[in-house]
């Protein structure tokens, strides 16, 4: 598994559709997110809104680029909290609530403290530096600001945690697993999201980052990711099963938003069913065609978290000097987006990994496997 607090994810007994000594899916899944959210960051610079967020903003949007991540965008975040806590059983397997402490401090708390006070206030001298105003030195979560709330949630939980895993056959999880057994009754794991929208009742589902709405989802999301793998075959077997329909609905739901309401007003309890709904069907589709090993999961999954941490900064200062050239915006998003990949895993290449002492603060184990 890779180097991100997503590790460590050994099954000893799995349904036959997905017979594996290690959850390869869960290891694509994690890598594809993470991915998505560096195409997601470069997309920001090309909409009329960008400026908002702190994003270099091109003078031209593409404004219709926001179709698909409007897709991507009830998903993407929520997602990785569930598969950070499936990762956290996944470890709790062989491992004490020290040693799981001590390894989540690693991988998870150090990188994101050293990213807010040495990786992050480049981003914000690059971003000074594009509007025009006069930079200084501003340190801030930015877009790690999930790695912190995933260190909390496994602070918060760990007595819960850890009782689930010395009574693994309590009665909470025997009924979870009687209700995952009924036709459609994996879907009833959506309800606890629609509450959260419901009582939180944020302004937008999806302004996740440094919110009280982004912290309490992604608690529900992250525990729900840790059930859901406590359940174990009865839980694949379930997904596998109701992939096909939790994706047509996920489907349905979205061209609702698109057409019907135009991506404006949506309820949020509606918009926390499509998510669970995607969730579901990208799990479940994940599960029977993914979970299988192969040479680029094995470099990407390593190279994805640090490559992550490093893209941010890449591309605010690519920003710079791609956004004022007399291209047109597509091509600018191109070559911002190659360019930002690019040199993120050039980085990783040739100093990341490579040094032993900086391994530990963008989330790697000192020595390489």
């Amino acid at each position: 598994m890779s180097n991100v607090s997503l590790s460590d994810l050994h099954l000893t007994t799995l349904p036959e559709a997905t017979l594996s000594p290690h959850r390869y899916d869960i290891d694509w899944l994690r890598t594809l997110a993470l991915g998505l959210l560096i195409v997601y960051h470069v997309v920001m610079s090309f909409q009329p809104w960008g400026y908002l967020f702190g994003f270099p903003q091109n003078e031209q949007s593409l404004v219709n680029l926001w179709i698909p991540m409007a897709l991507i965008n009830v998903w993407r975040i929520p997602i990785l909290f569930a598969i950070s806590g499936m990762g956290v059983w996944f470890a709790l397997k062989r491992r004490s609530w020290q040693q799981l402490l001590q390894d989540r401090a690693l991988r998870i708390l150090l990188p994101f403290g050293f990213g807010i006070f040495f990786i992050n206030p480049i981003v914000a001298y690059a971003a000074m530096i594009y509007y025009d105003t006069d930079p200084y030195y501003l340190p801030g979560q930015f877009h790690l600001w999930f790695l912190g709330n995933i260190f909390v949630y496994v602070l918060l939980l760990l007595p819960m945690l850890m009782a689930i895993k010395k009574w693994p056959d309590n009665a909470v999880l025997g009924w979870l697993r009687l209700l995952v057994q009924l036709p459609g009754g994996i879907l009833l794991f959506a309800l606890p999201l629609m509450v959260e929208a419901w009582l939180v009742n944020p302004a937008d589902f999806v302004t996740y980052a440094e919110t009280a709405h982004g912290f309490w989802l992604g608690l529900v999301c992250f525990l729900t990711g840790f059930l859901f793998v406590s359940l174990q075959d009865t839980f694949w077997h379930a997904l596998t099963e109701v992939r096909a329909l939790a994706a047509a609905f996920a489907l349905i739901m979205y061209l609702v938003r698109l057409f019907h309401f135009q991506f404006q007003g949506v309820p949020n309890g509606l918009i926390a069913l499509e998510s669970m709904l995607w969730m579901l069907a990208i799990l479940g589709f994940g599960a029977i065609y993914l979970n299988r090993p192969s040479r680029a999961l094995g470099y990407l999954s390593t190279a994805v978290y640090p490559v992550y941490i490093v893209h941010m900064p890449v591309q605010f200062l690519l920003a710079l000097v791609i956004l004022p050239l007399p291209l047109a915006a597509v091509l600018k998003l191109l070559l911002l987006l190659a360019g930002t990949l690019g040199a993120s895993l050039l980085l990783y290449e040739v100093l990341l990994k490579r040094i032993r002492w900086i391994r530990p603060l963008f989330g790697m184990k000192t020595t390489p496997r």
